[in-house]
């Protein structure tokens, strides 16, 4: 180093030490911590480098170290992203600032401050346990170079106001690793996970990012390699934080905020502090309300399990006995059909399935969950109330999945209206895909297209089904009705466009649900319907029912909650656990097959019901249901072994399960003749009606009784207009 310089820097005020090869310092130097030599006795030192003493007339160094990353190209990107993140961030940067190159390719940002510290550890990278930023300030020394990147020197060092000061050392901070983890200390603290338990912090973490938290507070502020810098609405200084990019947590410097400053913060954290005041307890406990995480299942009292024998002609044993007292309980206390319940249930875990799970009956021959389900009753009698008590989780999804689905759709629209250099800065949007899995009206068009998307099911709900069956009266080829036909097979659909993307199903499962008048359903009892089978393939559930009176019993809390929490473990184990995607993006099912004694008892049930279909004595109108149950039995049988796995961990088709698939075949044909027999009645009914319509009702009444003593009354005073009273009068004053 030229001596005159050294005079130069000397007669400024600068402290000169000599320093050795190794960089240390020669000699006592501590003393010219507070002193300076002159600039004679600077001349008379001899040493291979000299330094400056740090702290000395304000004078403070910031030290990047670039060592620590192996590769030369790895340095220069880190610094290159390092020193433009200053100069973007410090007004004048290089007008403020002296930057000295040093031997070892390290580099040195020197200024003078009214206030300093003493020597600072600032940032270090992943892996490394020497920093990559230190400053070196009251007690620190700097070697003394000739290479500079900037055109000042170190005589041009100048003092710099608090504010640059701060914010340098805050960018620098940026840069330091703090290592990442996906539970914050104050989670482990706060919240317990159980084995194989999705707690609702984690469920939480998965599903949501930071940055949708905090958005409304901070702009982003610029993107690095490995985070993203975040500033707080208002803050004086450039940067509050960052989140990163690998864990999503966000770490913040300021601490003018709720949260608290200098520690990770998962997004439940941030949820925490936002809006808990810290408490990681009560946010756990709100979440889990809102449906984050694993549903804590209640073993439910004993006296809650006691079943009371009911007089029901749905076979309600098929299922397990908490099913059972729920919608028993139901019944009590609401007067809830139990014939509806029982087949919304079903219908429900058809949903829930989809193509996860099918059944192979033998090789060759494949079954899925496809069920259609007709609830058929008179208006008022409850039909709607019933199938809700059952199907509610399932709703309050779905009703979550489509508030989602316009939410992230908002998020993705603005952000695709942002220019390029807007992009940049913003956080990335993803267009988001259709998760809605529960439609009531919409279109063919519009259900292949959410099909398309949600590849497991579709189910459709309709509080009535008249206007489905309408469209299955129009026969013709590509109607609605091919469509349908297609799909209860479980064979690939689509549909073709001329103005539009065609649209493509591989593996349709849509299962039906709703309800339906008596008469209007008689209606669609044509010989065009009968071959082509869609009637037959609708299952019809038609129970006697009474309206009820209005009655006290309340259910028990426990239970609603029980059979909420159990129906959303259901849904999130096909979800998280079943769902697997092939190479095609396409869903490869669990395929189970029947265990040797459901085998036999298959081979019984199949014949059986053949000898029914070569049986003479029974007509053909009644027989024509009974092929399709020859493809809905494995179907059931795989419903019921489905929810029998939440307690044996194993959905499999024994013995056990073809018996209770084979009962609630033989309800579904009973409650098939039985609507055909009501179906026959009232246009017998009806035909003697409009023969004798010209004759007082008392006569048509008692014609038809004659031809049919066994008709109902109820629906016999419907049909003439007139009360049961006045029937009972007919039938007293006919002395029948």
């Amino acid at each position: 180093m030229n001596k005159n310089y050294l005079r130069k820097l000397a007669s400024e005020g600068f402290s000169i030490i000599p320093v050795a090869e190794d960089k240390k310092p020669i000699g006592k130097w501590k003393e010219y911590q507070n002193k300076c030599r002159t600039p004679d006795e600077v001349e008379n030192l001899t040493s291979p480098l000299f330094g400056l003493v740090t702290g000395v007339g304000g004078l403070e160094v910031i030290d990047i170290d670039l060592k620590v990353i192996i590769g030369v190209n790895e340095q220069k990107k880190w610094f290159e992203e390092f020193i433009n993140f200053l100069n973007e961030n410090i007004y004048d940067f290089y007008e403020k600032f002296v930057i000295a190159k040093t031997k070892n390719n390290g580099y040195h940002i020197l200024y003078k401050a009214e206030e300093l510290r003493g020597n600072t550890k600032i940032a270090k990278l992943k892996g490394s346990n020497n920093a990559i930023i230190e400053s070196r300030g009251n007690g620190g020394m700097v070697v003394i170079y000739d290479n500079f990147l900037t055109a000042k020197k170190y005589h041009d060092i100048q003092i710099i106001d608090l504010k640059d000061r701060d914010t340098l050392w805050s960018c620098c901070k940026f840069f330091d690793y703090v290592e990442e983890t996906n539970i914050p200390n104050e989670e482990k603290k706060h919240v317990q996970q159980k084995e194989n338990e999705l707690t609702p912090w984690q469920d939480f973490n998965n599903k949501t990012t930071v940055w949708e938290l905090i958005e409304n507070d901070f702009d982003i502020v610029k993107k690095i390699s490995d985070k993203t810098i975040i500033k707080r609405h208002g803050a004086e200084s450039p940067h509050s934080g960052y989140i990163y990019k690998n864990s999503g947590c966000m770490y913040l410097f300021s601490t003018g905020t709720c949260y608290p400053a200098e520690k990770l913060l998962s997004p439940f954290s941030v949820y925490t502090y936002k809006n808990c005041n810290g408490d990681f307890t009560k946010a756990s406990s709100e979440l889990y309300h809102k449906g984050f995480g694993s549903r804590k299942i209640k073993e439910l009292k004993t006296e809650i399990l006691e079943i009371p024998k009911i007089n029901a002609d749905f076979p309600i044993d098929i299922f397990p006995d908490e099913f059972q007292k729920y919608i028993i309980e139901c019944n009590r206390t609401l007067d809830s059909s139990i014939d509806y319940m029982g087949a919304g249930l079903l219908w429900l875990f058809a949903v829930i399935i989809g193509n996860s799970v099918k059944i192979e009956v033998k090789k060759g021959w494949l079954e899925c969950c496809n069920i259609w389900i007709a609830i058929v009753g008179k208006a008022g009698l409850g039909k709607t109330p019933s199938i809700n008590n059952i199907i509610f989780p399932l709703i309050k999804a779905n009703n979550k999945e489509i508030k989602n689905f316009i939410k992230q759709s908002q998020k993705y629209e603005k952000w695709v209206e942002l220019s390029k250099e807007e992009k940049a800065l913003a956080e990335e949007v993803k267009k988001p895909f259709k998760s809605q899995f529960i439609v009531n009206d919409i279109t063919l068009e519009a259900l292949v297209d959410l099909h398309e998307e949600n590849k497991n099911s579709v189910g459709v709900f309709k509080d009535e089904l008249a206007g489905f069956f309408k469209d299955m009266n129009k026969y013709r080829i590509g109607s609605d009705l091919e469509f349908w036909l297609s799909s209860w097979s479980n064979k690939g659909v689509s549909l073709n466009r001329k103005t539009a993307k065609s649209s493509f199903v591989e593996s349709p499962i849509i299962p039906v649900l709703g309800g339906i008048q008596p008469s209007i359903l008689t209606q669609f009892f044509t010989e065009e319907n009968k071959d082509n089978g869609f009637i037959d393939r609708m299952l019809l559930v038609f129970p006697d029912l009474e309206v009820e009176s209005y009655n006290d019993a309340e259910m028990d809390n426990d239970l609603i909650e029980w059979y909420s929490d159990t129906i959303i473990t259901y849904y999130n184990y096909v979800k998280k656990d079943l769902i697997k995607y092939n190479e095609e993006n396409e869903i490869e099912p669990v395929v189970v097959r029947f265990e040797p004694d459901a085998k036999i008892e298959w081979k019984r049930i199949y014949n059986k019901i053949t000898f029914m279909q070569n049986d003479e004595t029974e007509t053909e109108y009644f027989k024509s249901m009974l092929p399709k149950q020859k493809s809905y039995i494995p179907r059931y049988a795989l419903i019921l072994a489905f929810i029998r796995a939440v307690k044996t961990g194993e959905i499999k088709i024994d013995k056990d399960i073809l018996l209770k698939a084979e009962k609630l075949s033989d309800y579904f044909v009973v409650q098939s003749k039985k609507i055909k027999f009501d179906s026959i009645e009232k246009k017998e009914a009806k035909k003697i009606i409009n023969t004798l319509k010209d004759k007082p009702k008392a006569e048509q009444a008692i014609e038809i009784i004659k031809t049919n003593p066994n008709i109902s009354k109820k629906e016999l005073a419907e049909m003439l207009e007139v009360s049961r009273q006045q029937i009972y009068n007919y039938l007293k004053d006919a002395k029948l």
